[in-house]
């Protein structure tokens, strides 16, 4: 199915259903009886959750951590870890075979994109955003393309903090540079948020207060040095 000309078909201007094309392209694997490799990525547990209860039934999932905006840098091992734990109870829960692949974690880098383009100042929801969407598709694409996925994709649209539409043209543009295709989605949409929310209680997965970039921290007055000394002693615990 070619996706793109899908969403080509909306009125330029107009707000693209990206909920509706997803469902479209599983239609298609459904009628040809295929179920594709996805490599999904995550930036949390929280929002991989309905990602995963839905995409596990239609596809062969791998969730992706590549997060280098997390700081400081207990709080992005706490959540990765999180994300690792939610995915092996997931996988005993409902009898599914998620895979774990954690990029490395260089902040520096992120810090750097942010600076060099003069982003530091940007509102949350800004440029500053999306070129972090930017950032991190573009690292899922690379990975996708260098282990042979089908598709490369990304929870992110969960959130009702983050713009699908930003995030979903991001991931087209992205996929301009590789063969892997990219897989749009909103798991907003059909009260996704609300269902995330009860299947992290379920599981009693922590649920962070910040999306992790320093900036936006900063400027929402998060207190970085309480969240540095609770994920430093969530780690220890775990040793």
């Amino acid at each position: 199915m070619d996706i793109k000309a899908l969403v080509e078909k909306y009125e330029r201007g107009s707000k693209v259903n990206f909920d509706h094309i997803l469902k479209k392209v599983i239609e298609s694997w459904k009628e040809d009886e295929i179920k594709p490799t996805v490599l999904m990525h995550s930036c949390c547990a929280p929002c991989s959750t309905v990602m995963l209860e839905e995409m596990v039934k239609v596809a062969d999932v791998t969730v992706y951590f590549s997060n280098s905006n997390i700081y400081p840098k207990s709080e992005y091992e706490r959540r990765a870890d999180v994300q690792e734990k939610f995915i092996n109870d997931f996988n005993e829960s409902t009898s599914s075979n998620v895979k774990f692949i954690e990029a490395p974690y260089k902040p520096n880098e992120f810090v750097k994109m942010v600076k060099e383009n003069n982003l530091q100042n940007e509102p949350e929801g800004g440029k500053r955003c999306t070129a972090c969407f930017d950032m991190r598709l573009d690292s899922v694409a690379a990975k996708a393309q260098e282990l042979g996925f089908d598709y490369f994709g990304s929870a992110l649209t969960l959130s009702p903090h983050k713009n699908s539409q930003v995030i979903n043209n991001v991931g087209f543009e992205v996929q301009k540079f590789y063969t892997t295709k990219y897989l749009p989605t909103d798991f907003k949409k059909n009260n996704g948020y609300r269902r995330s929310i009860e299947i992290c209680n379920t599981y009693d997965v922590y649920r962070q207060c910040y999306c992790g970039c320093i900036f936006a921290a900063k400027e929402q007055g998060v207190d970085l040095r309480k969240i540095n000394e609770e994920a430093k002693a969530y780690l220890q615990d775990k040793k």
